[in-house]
Formats: structure tokens, C-alpha cells, sequence
């Protein structure tokens, strides 16, 4: 069997895909002080009123040693929280804190402003589409794997 053309690795375009989509956003995240890491903490904090950090790294994709760094890092900025859970000392809850939202709404309409910028260069309904085919690929993949 012949492997396939390397320019139809289903990995690598997706790698190449991300790289070039934060290209786009990392301007703004620096120019705030964040890196993209960061911002994914943040945005998904902004979700929950408060979450554990197995469920946080569920969230956002970040192994756990990488999280811990960088939930060190945005508490000592002001940017989040944490509390210990009521029923349990060992778990810790992070929550966002009043700096770290005033920090997403200050970001917010650069980001949603690259988000326009996007979807004029690639077109709502193809972004639509991406989005969608996204969304639904690792169910999609799970299903097929049982």
C-alpha cells in the first residue's frame, strides 16, 4: 500500500490550520499580555462560575504540569482564583476573577473583530461550514471507534 500524498495528512493540515488561525489572534493576546494558553484558561472560565482543574484541563485541551504553570501564572497576575472545594480540601475551584473579565471584555472586540476579518476573507457560509464539520469530527471519530 502507498501512503497517502503528505499534503493529505488530515493531522498535519489540521497543525497547519491552527498555526495559521492563531496567527491571526496572537498579535492581540501579546499585545494584552497573554499568551494563547492563557487566553484559553481565561475564555473558558468565563463559561462556569467555577471549575475543578481536571474539568478545566478537559476543557481547554492543556495537559496538567502545563496548566498548573499557568494557573500560577494568571493568579498571580490578579486574573483568577482559587478556593478549595466545601466537601473536599483537596479539590481547588478556579474562578475568574473581576481583572480577568475586564481583561476578556478588553480583548473581546479585537477578537471578534479578527473573527469579521476572517470570515470577509474566507466567507460566512464556508466558516459556517468549517465550524459545523469541526464541531461534529471527534463525535463522529468516537462513534466510529466503538
Amino acid at each position: 500500500m502507498t501512503l497517502r500524498d503528505f499534503s493529505r495528512s488530515l493531522p498535519m493540515l489540521l497543525l497547519r490550520s491552527h498555526q495559521a488561525v492563531m496567527a491571526e489572534f496572537r498579535p492581540i493576546l501579546r499585545a494584552h499580555g497573554i499568551t494563547d494558553t492563557q487566553w484559553r484558561v481565561l475564555r473558558a472560565l468565563t463559561t462556569a462560575d467555577a471549575v475543578r482543574i481536571r474539568q478545566l484541563a478537559q476543557l481547554t485541551l492543556i495537559s496538567g504540569p502545563s496548566l498548573t504553570r499557568i494557573l500560577k501564572s494568571l493568579e498571580e497576575r490578579g486574573l483568577l482564583e482559587r478556593s478549595t472545594e466545601p466537601d473536599d480540601q483537596r479539590a481547588a475551584r478556579i474562578t475568574i476573577t473581576p481583572a480577568g473579565r475586564s481583561l476578556i471584555e478588553t480583548v473581546a472586540p479585537h477578537s471578534e473583530a479578527r473573527y469579521q476579518g476572517l470570515a470577509d476573507r474566507i466567507g460566512t457560509a464556508d466558516l459556517d461550514t468549517l465550524y459545523r464539520l469541526l464541531a461534529e469530527l471527534p463525535q463522529r471519530l468516537e462513534r466510529t471507534r466503538r
